[in-house]
């Protein structure tokens, strides 16, 4: 009898410690696994739950916010495992470092590695836990936080997959088909535009073109039908066509779907982003009906989804106002990559319950025109023409004035003015626009910023010029010649480079062209006014030879020794006249000790 008693007792405590071991979240028996030891299956309905991060991409050092939530408000559960793996192999170790936040939570140590996974404290209902994900020590590429969440004892879900987090300028994911894939047929029929305006939405670029007759049209439209939206893509390209759906007309935070190319056959996926990076694909489930084509390297597809899916928190309700973007790209064994050109978006918001309409769109921003206009006029004109006025025209009206200041003196003023301003808000815009530096712009903004630190000097420099007769002055004239001149060669690298830029969405040749026959108009502009003063000095020079002839016939004591030496000093007295030459600085240092020697020489 007390044998039985003694076992009795012993099977109690061992079930009494199991059983706490799991209420109180101490799970580390479960890392490998992340299943809970409950008796009973995880299900494979959709999760009520959800993982949210603050940012995407990450550099090792960061912290990004992990939040564990339900995708309804109220939806509560009891506890949880939760850990971060490396994307492209999500059966290995927990990766990087937690940090709590608040009390419900605590941290395990996984994989041999203190605080890199995190659990319950209590079964007592949650609705939101957060944490800090550490990635000091990280090296992938790609890590996805995985979740397991216990709702009540017998009802959880095991390992849920979350976002994927990417280093900074790391590679994309390859596309991975999902378990449950929706079945998708060949196209039966062709796009019919003539519904376009009447009973669909439509988006074509070039606009009015036929998708079916014309192989570069990128067109996109949708149907209200009952309580779905039919979607019709289609586009060249050997990768991938794909919209988007956006509150703004910046990417982030959007509602996306890509028609994929892999091995000779189409995938549709759905999929959202968080910020400027590679969409994170989502479950199949939400979309049906779905068909493609592929010919001719022109991708075709067409899938319906309801206007409403609540229980996908990732897609938009198909009732309210977005902006929507065309995009296409390279995709290569299913790795989607960067859209190699700026993606069309729709001029205003479009209401999709609305009346069908045409719809338009454009590749290039306002604010990214009008930065491209800017610099163009900058750097094209107002500079090119004060420099040309400062160099050539100061002895055309030498005693004009114009508000106190000699008329030359003004105009370069006003135009490089002129340019500084332009040059200013041009710069600013961009900044604007992306919200921050761009990183897939590659030497444009350097040289851009480059540009603006030497333009905004200059004016500087100008406000502590010396007199023009200050004996170093010369220092300010190559000072102020050098830095302009680098700033518009560092502005015209700078043009050429953002003529190629994806946003701007310039027509090549015709901006090259434009460019070419700039400089070529400029450089002949210039040295046209170089030979005619040239000539207007060789003039000057030949009317003082003359000078000093008369001055040889009416005087017989000058031997040849001293006639050489007063052609010779007439031809350095022409030479130093000349304003650019005044400015070389080992000339100005000797233009005393000639000058003296000429005047001792004219006064034989």
């Amino acid at each position: 009898m007390g044998l039985h008693v003694i076992g009795v007792f012993t099977l109690l405590g061992i079930i009494l410690n199991h059983t706490v071991a799991f209420e109180n979240g101490r799970v580390t028996v479960s890392c490998e696994t992340m299943t809970p030891d409950h008796g009973s299956t995880s299900q494979r309905s959709p999760s009520p739950f959800i993982i949210r991060v603050d940012k995407d991409v990450f550099i090792p050092g960061d912290q990004i916010k992990v939040t564990l939530t339900g995708r309804r408000p109220g939806t509560s559960f009891e506890g949880f495992l939760l850990q971060a793996r490396d994307a492209t192999d999500m059966n290995s170790d927990p990766v990087g470092t937690f940090i709590l936040i608040d009390k419900a939570s605590q941290l395990l140590a996984c994989g041999n590695v203190n605080d890199s996974a995190v659990s319950h404290t209590s079964s007592s209902g949650k609705h939101t836990v957060t944490v800090l994900w550490n990635s000091l020590t990280v090296k992938r590429d790609q890590v996805q936080f995985l979740v397991t969440v216990v709702q009540k004892f017998n009802t959880y879900w095991v390992q849920l997959h979350g976002p994927v987090v990417s280093q900074l300028n790391a590679s994309p994911l390859p596309i991975q088909t999902p378990l449950t894939v929706p079945s998708s047929v060949q196209l039966s029929k062709p796009f019919n535009v003539t519904e376009c305006g009447s009973q669909s939405f439509c988006l074509r670029d070039p606009p009015g073109c036929d998708p079916e007759t014309d192989q570069t049209c990128c067109f996109f439209s949708f149907a209200v039908q009952g309580r779905s939206v039919l979607f019709q893509l289609s586009g060249p390209s050997q990768g991938y066509v794909s919209f988007a759906l956006s509150g703004d007309q910046s990417m982030g935070a959007d509602d996306i779907y890509l028609c994929i190319v892999i091995d000779q056959s189409i995938q549709i996926h759905p999929a959202h982003s968080t910020g400027r990076s590679h969409p994170i694909l989502n479950s199949q489930v939400s979309i049906y009906d779905l068909a493609w084509r592929l010919e001719d390297g022109v991708i075709k597809c067409s899938f319906r989804r309801n206007i409403q899916l609540p229980e996908h928190s990732e897609r938009f309700d198909l009732d309210k106002h977005y902006y929507i973007f065309l995009a296409e790209g390279r995709a290569e064994n299913g790795r989607i990559e960067k859209h190699h050109r700026q993606p069309l978006i729709t001029q205003t918001k479009v209401y999709f319950a609305g009346e069908p309409k045409e719809i338009t769109g454009s590749r290039s921003p306002l604010s990214i025109k009008a930065h491209g206009a800017l610099m163009f006029i900058g750097w094209v004109t107002t500079v090119n023409v004060g420099v040309v006025v400062a160099r050539f025209f100061k002895p055309a009206c030498p005693t004009r004035t114009l508000f106190g200041e000699r008329l030359w003196f003004q105009v370069h003023r006003i135009l490089m003015g002129t340019t500084v301003l332009l040059t200013c808000i041009g710069c600013i815009l961009p900044f604007l626009y992306r919200g921050g530096w761009s990183h897939h712009a590659g030497a444009h903004p350097y040289f851009g910023c480059a540009v603006l630190t030497l333009i905004i000097i200059q004016p500087i420099l100008a406000i502590f010029r010396p007199h023009p007769q200050a004996p170093r002055r010369y220092i300010f004239d190559w000072t102020h010649w050098g830095m302009g001149t680098a700033a518009r060669a560092i502005a015209l690298a700078a043009m050429f480079l953002g003529m190629d830029l994806p946003a701007l969405d310039l027509h090549n040749p015709w901006d090259t062209s434009v460019m070419v026959g700039f400089i070529t108009w400029h450089v002949m502009t210039e040295l046209i006014l170089e030979t005619h003063n040239y000539l207007t000095t060789y003039k000057e020079l030949e009317a003082k030879e003359d000078k000093m002839n008369i001055m040889v016939s009416n005087s017989g004591e000058l031997n040849n020794l001293q006639v050489h030496a007063l052609q010779f000093s007439f031809f350095i007295k022409g030479i130093f006249a000349r304003p650019e030459v005044q400015k070389m600085p080992l000339i100005f240092l000797v233009n005393h000790n000639v000058l003296q020697y000429s005047m001792k020489v004219n006064s034989i």
